[in-house]
């Protein structure tokens, strides 16, 4: 399964900011340059903290690749037998490893009150300390993913998920971040945290109130390389 992203959005953390080039042999690229999927600097697919993928908007199922959507890849026919193997060559020099993705995800659970989109200063208190690590790496993107409790309608929610994600957003860019660096977005109440804990009740009551906190979040990822 992978994570849709909308276009105009994709198009400025990818294009504008990122600024990786659309090649044919580039994994979920078509042989127009049309890019399926978020890729990083080294050309690699980006994943969420979850290692699930994220689509462009310009996505087709012929754009799909294994690691991605295995199921909408075409089986490879059975490879023919091998031919003898001939002498053994001598092993080339090991190749340098690729500097591995430093990845940091925040999951923000106090961030925000009920109902509220603004930072509490705990809130502010992480952000801050996130930008200063993020000093140490190169950046590439950062994935910020908006969330609400179950109590309220979901049109409600989904706004007020958006408005938590574009208030992280926000505070980054404030700290010097570029603004074409920080993709935003709201996932409303559909991806708590707290499970069956708290019961099935949806009466605004402190006690269920503060037993929900946990899903009241901004769920961060840092996608950058090592200096």
């Amino acid at each position: 399964m992978t994570k849709p992203v909308t276009k105009n959005l994709l198009l400025a953390a990818l294009l504008a900011g990122i600024g990786v080039a659309a090649q044919a042999q580039t994994p979920g690229v078509d042989l127009k340059g049309t890019v399926g999927y978020v890729i990083d600097q080294r050309g690699y697919v980006a994943k969420s903290g979850t290692g699930l993928c994220w689509r462009t908007g310009y996505w087709t199922p012929a754009m799909a690749i294994a690691e991605c959507d295995p199921d909408l890849v075409p089986k490879a026919a059975p490879a023919p037998a091998p031919a003898a193997a001939p002498a053994a060559a001598p092993k080339p020099a090991a190749a340098a490893p690729k500097p591995a993705a430093k990845k940091v995800t925040l999951a923000a659970d106090a961030l925000f009150d009920f109902d509220k989109a603004v930072l509490r200063p705990e809130g502010k208190a992480k952000l801050d300390k996130l930008v200063g690590d993020i000093q140490h790496i190169k950046l590439e993107v950062i994935i910020a993913v908006g969330h609400a409790d179950r109590l309220g309608s979901d049109k409600y929610n989904q706004k007020l998920s958006e408005r938590r994600a574009a208030a992280v957003k926000d505070y980054l860019v404030g700290k010097g971040v570029e603004a074409n660096r920080v993709y935003a977005e709201g996932k409303g109440e559909k991806q708590p945290v707290t499970g069956d804990k708290c019961g099935k009740s949806d009466k605004k009551t402190k006690k269920l109130i503060e037993c929900l906190q946990p899903d009241r979040r901004v769920e961060i990822e840092v996608i950058g390389t090592q200096h």
